[in-house]
């Protein structure tokens, strides 16, 4: 069983940056990913970028060349460095995790995981 809680959400305007986090508790098996996704209102949830346990990541194109997702192990803790935020970018993000994966890509990821989500709103 694994927990998630995200955190770093916030209101920025277009062109700002937030880096969010997402701690992890409890236990992870010895091939797993993790990622993020979001959710705008009305929308569907779509992934954004995933990271597998050795460190591998991918990045969904909306979001490449802005977004960095990354982990510190030591930490357990998740990160999404987000830069150059625009309004579309608005939605809630939520942190989550698939046990026993050996890819990850971001279209058919399925987590078994997820936390609470964190709010991210841009204004323009």
């Amino acid at each position: 069983q694994v927990q998630l809680v995200e955190s770093g959400g916030g209101s920025v305007q277009a062109g700002g940056s937030l880096r969010l986090s997402c701690a992890a508790s409890g236990y992870h098996s010895s091939s797993y990913c993790m990622g993020w996704y979001r959710q705008a209102p009305g929308k569907e949830r779509e992934g954004v970028a995933t990271i597998h346990s050795d460190g591998r990541t991918n990045h969904a194109d909306s979001v490449k060349g802005r977004f960095t997702i990354s982990r510190n192990n030591a930490k357990n803790t998740l990160y999404l460095q987000m830069n150059n935020l625009k309004p579309e970018d608005t939605a809630m993000y939520y942190c989550a995790e698939e046990p026993w994966a050996w890819q990850c890509p971001i279209a058919t990821m399925t987590p078994s995981y997820w936390g609470q989500g964190t709010q991210v709103t841009v204004s323009s």
